[in-house]
């Protein structure tokens, strides 16, 4: 901490909230209580404390600053516009306006100096988890004894609703246990949620809640500058443990007549606005910032420029020292990757979860910046890099992380090593445990972020564990989230492409479907022809050898009865894989046509799933073989042959030896593994 000056970061948070006020006011829409109540905290941040160069957002060794409360995005346009950043004062004048670089909540990509995507509260916690990580391992991996070229803090704010959700709560768990001390949190502890006061929903200790996640944990008045300052500096200085920071606040703070109540959420606060910029010491001028202000800035932009300017002549310092660590951390991954995964022998029939273990082998050696965990799943997962090592406080350079049975906060962890960008990540569980991963999905498809989701179990083939385990839904709906590619491998030579695909792909994440069950390997058709199929979404798997009167289409595992299907039908029917739906809806109109043609109308498509996806490819003359209701418990041959019997009349064992009939279970479409009709 330097020596404060108070007048001039006083006067600073004073016109970042008028430009809260005006922002909102004039977009008649946003949240004012987090950036009114949080300005003394952003003044000592952006005026004293954080490390950072606005004329270079992405440097490496910059302090990350996550706004976890997303909804107070006014809070974090307001410091990036008076501390320099390409953030102009009519960007703050479009708050929220069509294509402006200040939409409703921080998005990525969009504003320089937004470091994630957040909104969905309890993410930008978890995201934050995941920079840390990302950050410790840099560390461990690129630093020498004699150029210290990361040493930087990720600093996160957040509200009550954020310290509410389960994500937020799953991740700092795993931050206390793995001691990340480059982790600092903020929580604008100002006694208020949306509906009501605080206490009608939340009475945990926070203190002790998380010191006994293994965190260091102050609490400061959050208006007071002066202590503020001081206890961040020494939560900088402190190693071993994260640390906390509860700073009580009064939300609204400025605006009396909602000041302190949920009134000063959202855009409550807007009526009073203009008595309020008089009664705080604001001019008429709207949007305004002081020529004190700018200067102040303007100096203390100068001295974050000496910084910078210092550590870019260590930087060059170590790259010349240490050219291979140099070229490792520039690195992209190979564009020859699918070249380096050999082809696989004729007679192999594994599960696709199984090649898995054998491919990630090959990527990490040609790519050793390709990092991973699961949510305690390694052993049946398969994504275990076996010369990566563990990640833990004892060996930070580790490839491998062991989240925990923590898949929500596993994934939005992921997003927070992605949006760093110095690794690629991949995580895994099984398929139908995707629905609690499915907000952080979500979040990385819109952030355009390459995450890698290596789900397994992904048919009802897992029977005996019974509907709870068997995605019957899942893979469909994870299809319907824009910019996620969901790739099913039917065999070797599909799944080695899946995962070179994934770990290619820059623009988007990626989930790799994988069976549990064995599969066969379809030595028949050329390896390039498998390999670059899966590159294009889908392909012509067996082409017909007489006039064309029928397509069967399918992915994954069931592949294999498309297949059997055509060679019982004879030589007119074509089989075509289909393992990525949004990769082969992106290819070029002639070539979809050439897979498949618009004269044949007679087509059916096959996957132990929900149909309703299918039906874009059949049209109104085809039809889909599916599941579109849960499965049941029972050992996964029997599901792949039909139940047998009619619905509803399936028998269960007591536990006295007796057969009674189960409940009617409504049964629209028809049993286990029929056709729909």
């Amino acid at each position: 901490m330097s020596s404060l000056n108070l007048v001039s970061l006083a006067q600073a948070a004073l016109e970042c909230r008028g430009l809260a006020m005006d922002a909102v006011a004039k977009a008649k829409s946003g949240h004012l209580g987090l950036p009114l109540g949080c300005a003394e905290i952003g003044a000592v941040l952006f005026g004293d404390s954080l490390r950072y160069n606005p004329a270079d957002p992405k440097w490496l060794n910059r302090d990350r600053f996550v706004l976890s409360a997303g909804h107070g995005s006014m809070f974090l346009y307001g410091w990036l516009h008076v501390s320099g950043f390409d953030v102009t004062i009519d960007d703050i004048r479009n708050f929220r306006a069509l294509g402006s670089r200040t939409p409703g909540h921080p998005e990525f990509h969009d504003t320089p100096g937004v470091e994630a995507t957040t909104g969905p509260l309890g993410q930008g916690i978890a995201n934050a988890v995941g920079y840390a990580v990302s950050q410790q391992m840099a560390a461990a991996r690129f630093n020498t004894k004699d150029h210290k070229i990361f040493d930087n803090k990720v600093v996160c704010l957040c509200g009550d609703g954020c310290m509410q959700e389960g994500v937020a709560l799953e991740a700092a768990a795993f931050a206390g246990h793995q001691k990340l001390d480059n982790l600092i949190l903020i929580y604008d502890d100002n006694a208020v949620t949306l509906d009501a006061m605080a206490d009608l929903s939340q009475s945990s200790d926070t203190t002790k809640h998380f010191e006994s996640l293994g965190w260091s944990v102050h609490t400061v008045d959050g208006h007071n500058m002066v202590e503020f300052a001081s206890v961040f500096a020494k939560a900088r200085a402190s190693v071993g443990a994260p640390q906390l920071i509860i700073a009580k606040t009064l939300i609204g703070k400025g605006i009396k007549e909602v000041a302190g109540t949920q009134k000063a959420h959202s855009e409550g606060g807007v009526k009073f606005v203009p008595a309020a910029r008089k009664e705080i010491g604001l001019p008429d001028e709207t949007f305004y910032v002081s020529e004190q202000t700018r200067a102040y800035f303007a100096t203390h932009g100068k001295k974050l420029q000496t910084a910078y300017a210092e550590w870019k002549n260590l930087f060059d310092a170590w790259a010349h020292a240490n050219p291979g660590l140099a070229e490792a951390l520039a690195a992209p991954v190979p564009a020859d990757l699918l070249s380096r995964i050999p082809e696989y022998p004729k007679d192999v029939q594994l599960a696709t979860r199984k090649l898995g273990e054998d491919i990630i082998q090959k990527v990490f050696a040609a790519y050793p910046k390709l990092v991973g965990g699961s949510a305690d799943l390694f052993s049946s997962n398969f994504n275990y890099i076996n010369a990566g090592g563990d990640f833990h406080p004892g060996n930070r350079a580790g490839a491998n992380i062991r989240f925990g049975i923590r898949e929500h906060a596993m994934c939005a962890m992921m997003n927070g090593i992605a949006y760093d960008g110095i690794f690629r990540a991949e995580g895994s569980t099984f398929m139908v445990f995707a629905d609690y991963c499915r907000p952080s999905i979500r979040l990385a498809a819109i952030s355009h972020l390459p995450t890698v989701y290596i789900f397994t179990h992904d048919s009802c083939v897992v029977g005996e564990d019974g509907p709870t385990h068997q995605p019957i839904e899942t893979v469909s709906a994870l299809r319907l989230i824009p910019n996620l590619d969901v790739i099913r491998p039917a065999d070797a030579e599909e799944t080695a492409a899946a995962y070179a695909a994934a770990l290619l792909r820059a623009d988007g994440p990626t989930v790799l479907s994988l069976t549990r069950q064995a599969v066969p390997y379809y030595h028949e058709v050329p390896v390039a022809t498998r390999r670059e199929g899966v590159l294009k979404g889908g392909y012509i798997f067996v082409k017909e050898t007489a006039d064309l009167k029928a397509i069967l289409l399918s992915s994954g595992s069931e592949l294999s009865l498309a297949v059997e299907a055509a060679k019982q039908l004879g030589p007119s029917v074509r089989v075509v894989s289909m393992p990525c739906f949004r990769r082969f809806d992106v290819q070029p109109q002639e070539y979809k046509d050439e897979v498949l043609p618009p004269s044949c109308r007679h087509r059916v498509a096959v996957e132990a799933g929900a149909t309703g996806l299918w039906w874009k490819y059949v049209g109104l003359d085809g039809d889909v073989v599916g599941i579109d209701r849960f499965g049941a418990s029972a050992p996964g041959p029997i599901g792949r042959a039909g139940q047998g019997g009619q619905p509803g009349r399936e028998t269960r064992k007591t536990a006295e030896g007796v057969s009674r009939p189960r409940a009617p279970v409504p049964q629209p479409y028809g049993p286990l593994g029929t056709r729909r009709s």
